[in-house]
């Protein structure tokens, strides 16, 4: 597995595992019904003598799957019963094999292929040929709460013997970090920004990448992503809720191309945006960061401007603007109004590009 040294924006040395810059999407329509439906998040019941870890890690272990090419290997985790399994896209990225091992003590191999997915956000999406696999559900991360207990799962370290486990609790749930990823062709500069991610003091480590961080009802509300270096018991998640969408995009639509801006945009009322950029505006999409050559740079966009409209729609929240760039198609022009740091506002006309899939 690739490991870089990332840090969390304004201080932090940490391990890359995985990396993304998503906007959560509220739209829940877009759902195919075969996706497993969770529990009840709230739920701790326990069989016999087990404590609400072991609990946990028996229901959702079968559907956490290794996930080997022949660049290096991760974790990912299965989300529909006829193949549809969630990984991070630089496990996959510039792959010309992958093949999916199950996390049984004899273990089934399959050959699988990306079918969807999000190089900014660094999420994959692929699909096997099989049928009656064990599913883990995907949970809602807008109802954690800080302190509540985690349990991450995955190939830590890609040591032998099978997957590792670690728990703990929701630490904080809006930090954002930045990701130097010397590897990623379509980063500026060779960098990836996090966007309102989970922080967890459950160990995460190279080869989590992927991996669920699940609930104690065992449903899915993060992705794990990245672990410190510098500190003990910091690591880092991606939201279930933002992943949503291009995991149910891709299921439904497979190898359908997938407008791309280049963009990481949070909230612009966001402290952490505000504190950075010192808006003139609390009411849009703030710009984290813009992939260099990219659309958004070519259009002119600038980390710290504020999306305020998109095709003619107001946009006032980081994930409406992520809709509404899903909505649209590789190659449409977009008039998309900002606002400036000093108050100035502009009218750029962006040309979609299409979001580059991390194999070729």
């Amino acid at each position: 597995m690739k490991r870089w040294t990332i840090a969390i924006v304004a201080a932090g040395a940490l391990v890359l595992t995985a990396c993304s810059g998503l906007a959560a999407r509220t739209d829940s329509t877009a759902q195919p019904l075969a996706f497993p439906t969770s529990a009840p998040s709230a739920s701790t019941t326990t069989t016999g003598s087990e404590s609400p870890v072991e609990s946990v890690v028996q229901k959702v272990l079968p559907a956490v799957v290794n996930v080997v090419t022949d660049r290096g290997e991760g974790t990912g985790f299965i989300v529909r019963s006829d193949g549809i399994i969630v990984t991070n896209f630089h496990v996959v990225e510039g792959a010309s094999s992958i093949k999916v091992l199950t996390s049984s003590e004899n273990p089934d191999t399959y050959q699988a292929r990306v079918i969807g997915g999000d190089v900014q956000a660094d999420l994959a999406v692929l699909s096997v040929d099989a049928s009656n696999l064990p599913t883990v559900p995907l949970g809602d991360s807008a109802n954690l709460k800080l302190g509540q207990d985690v349990v991450a799962i995955g190939y830590a370290l890609g040591l032998q013997g099978g997957p590792s486990v670690t728990s703990g609790i929701v630490s904080s749930l809006t930090r954002h970090i930045t990701v130097p990823d010397p590897g990623c062709t379509e980063c500026d500069q060779g960098r990836r920004t996090y966007g309102s991610v989970i922080q967890t003091d459950a160990a995460i480590n190279p080869g989590n990448s992927g991996g669920p961080l699940v609930d104690l009802a065992g449903n899915v509300v993060g992705i794990n992503t990245a672990g410190t270096t510098s500190a003990e018991n910091v690591g880092f998640a991606i939201q279930i809720d933002a992943a949503k969408p291009i995991i149910f995009d891709a299921a439904q639509h497979p190898d359908a191309p997938v407008a791309y801006m280049g963009i990481v945009a949070g909230d612009a009322s966001d402290p952490q945006f505000q504190f950075q950029f010192n808006p003139s505006t609390t009411q849009g999409a703030g710009i984290f960061d813009v992939v260099q050559g990219g659309p958004a740079a070519d259009a002119g966009m600038r980390p710290g401007d504020v999306v305020v409209s998109f095709a003619g729609q107001d946009i006032t929240t980081g994930a409406q603007l992520g809709n509404a760039i899903r909505d649209q198609h590789p190659g449409d022009q977009i008039d998309v109004k900002v606002v400036r740091p000093d108050g100035s506002s502009q009218t750029l006309q962006v040309t979609l590009g299409t979001n580059p899939s991390p194999t070729g």
